[in-house]
């Protein structure tokens, strides 16, 4: 993120799409811009020229017949996840974790994990969060309420894989699981 500056989003704009330059311009501050756009041009670089992409009811963006694709950025950090199948992918830089948030966004057994993790609560915390909106993301729905986030993995049917690397965690969910009884 060392290249974050108004010079480089001005450098980036003219090269994503009108509909993309108008999302990155949403964004208050240089850091956001910078990430809108830079993401999409990584995204870009994996599949080739983008057409225009459309939404799905939750406003998940898609590309008709295209890839099937998931961004994401935090403060200094970026992921680009791209598959032939419904992916999501979320990046988080450690953070703290606050008691209220836990609260609201995780069940019985993912608050008595953090607790146990003690020294660990915040990676235990991000992992978590990283994975329920990976899944999220993975569903098209994005986050949509406190309760179907405290639910969210525990009803989940694709792979879900964690990440740590530096000061971040990122995880991705792709394809379903196939499950048989007998």
């Amino acid at each position: 993120m060392a290249q974050c500056s108004d010079e480089e989003v001005q450098r980036m704009l003219p090269l994503v799409s009108e509909q993309r330059r108008e999302q990155a311009l949403r964004y208050k501050h240089t850091l956001g811009r910078f990430c809108c756009l830079k993401s999409w041009l990584l995204l870009q670089e994996l599949v080739g020229e983008l057409p225009e992409w459309q939404y799905n009811e939750y406003g998940k963006p898609f590309i008709e017949g295209g890839p099937h694709f998931s961004i994401s950025h935090c403060k200094t950090g970026i992921a680009v996840a791209v598959a032939d199948e419904p992916v999501g992918i979320d990046i988080e830089h450690i953070r703290t974790a606050d008691q209220d948030l836990i609260e609201r966004t995780m069940n019985a057994d993912e608050i008595q994990l953090i607790a146990n993790a003690d020294a660990n609560a915040d990676i235990a915390f991000t992992r978590l969060w990283t994975r329920k909106e990976a899944v999220a993301k993975w569903q098209g729905t994005g986050i949509t309420s406190f309760e179907q986030l405290q639910s969210i993995i525990e009803k989940n049917t694709s792979n879900i894989e964690t990440f740590e690397k530096e000061k971040y965690i990122y995880s991705i969910a792709y394809g379903k699981l196939h499950c048989f009884s007998a």
